[in-house]
């Protein structure tokens, strides 16, 4: 089991610094994070249990280690934009402006769904998996990906969110009233 087990552990190291960087947003604390989640799963290697999915039981290791590490800093972190080398082609002009403009995207997204969404699209984790790994239903795991989706595809789209709209038809009304009150005083009167 030691062999197979530490073999494993190897093979997911790639997907666990994609999922570290997604949760922490900075490289340097990705590294710690997955080196932490690391020792924590050597330490605890005889509760694995063979046969289960080794995947989702390192990735909610490391969730549940960041969550911790969060609980005990209590304050926010520097956010970098998503690593240069996670694209594979060289991009045109537009391309790289409409992924910068996607990752800023993604760092507005609720860290739930941002999460939900990389381990998903990037991991091709099944919502099965995501869920185990997340402690949630099945169910609030598609709601995760299907709302990130559908909010990352307005933002690129250029939509606003209803609130946004509302706000500004209400300007609107407002220079409009205060527009035709003004001309209507400066109105010549019969």
């Amino acid at each position: 089991m030691t062999n197979n087990f530490h073999d494993q552990v190897i093979s997911i190291l790639p997907r666990l610094r994609v999922q570290a960087l997604a949760l922490t947003r900075n490289r340097t604390m990705a590294e710690d994070l997955v080196q932490d989640a690391v020792c924590n799963a050597l330490a605890a290697k005889e509760s694995f249990i063979p046969g289960t999915n080794f995947s989702a039981w390192m990735h909610r290791i490391l969730r549940n280690r960041f969550i911790s590490d969060l609980r005990k800093r209590r304050e926010t972190t520097d956010i970098e934009d998503v690593p240069a080398a996670a694209l594979a082609t060289s991009a045109s002009h537009e391309d790289r402006l409409a992924l910068k403009d996607l990752a800023l995207a993604m760092d507005r997204l609720p860290d739930d769904q941002r999460e939900a969404l990389i381990m998903v699209v990037l991991h091709g984790m099944s919502y099965e998996s995501l869920a185990e790994a997340t402690g949630c239903a099945v169910g609030t795991a598609k709601s995760r990906v299907f709302r990130a989706r559908r909010q990352l595809e307005s933002w690129m789209m250029g939509e606003y969110d209803s609130t946004q709209v509302k706000i500004r038809a209400a300007r609107l009304r407002g220079l409009l009233a205060e527009r035709t009150a003004a001309q209507g005083a400066a109105a010549p009167r019969p």
